[in-house]
């Protein structure tokens, strides 16, 4: 199963210096059964990249929690067995948590297939979806359109053998 775990430049930094995704448990994103049910569709495709936006806006919540941290969103993108990502049944459709599975423990970057980030030109709407999330999340309609902007911005595609050049 592909996997998408929602990090920041330096949570990428640290998984590049040990070697893995860790320690467990990992919030990690996926093609689960609430995420097919909220995006009606059965193109694999389309629901993958429905899983890398459920990431994507974890990994600005993690930006924002971590004023030290650049602001690009980092999504690492990664290939589990099946059994090794849990859903919680409880949450179900719960729009905080629609697609988002738990890894129990590390899991080696060896098995990383790629990872996405923000282009350098959306540190800017990144920063500022950032210091916005809170009142969004109170239901300013203004706030939100602030981070929807964030959202805007298309994660590019690295290699992993490229996160160096990424960590600069």
């Amino acid at each position: 199963m592909r996997v998408y775990v929602p990090l920041t430049l330096p949570g990428l930094a640290q998984a590049h210096k040990a070697g893995e995704l860790g320690p467990g448990p990992l919030t990690a994103y996926a093609v689960t059964p609430a995420l097919r049910e909220w995006y009606v569709s059965d193109d694999i495709e389309e629901l993958e990249y429905a899983a890398l936006n459920r990431a994507a806006s974890a990994s600005l919540r993690l930006v924002a929690g971590d004023p030290d941290a650049p602001r690009r969103r980092i999504v690492v993108a990664v290939d589990v067995a099946d059994k090794d990502a849990a859903t919680d049944p409880d949450r179900g459709l719960d729009a905080g948590s629609i697609g988002e599975v738990r890894i129990a423990g590390s899991v080696p970057l060896a098995k990383a297939a790629a990872v996405h980030a923000d282009a350098d030109d959306a540190e800017g709407d990144v920063t500022a979806a950032a210091d916005a999330l809170g009142a969004a999340d109170q239901g300013d309609d203004d706030a939100q359109f602030v981070v929807d902007g964030a959202e805007d911005h298309e994660l590019l595609w690295f290699g992993v053998q490229e996160i160096p050049a990424l960590l600069g």
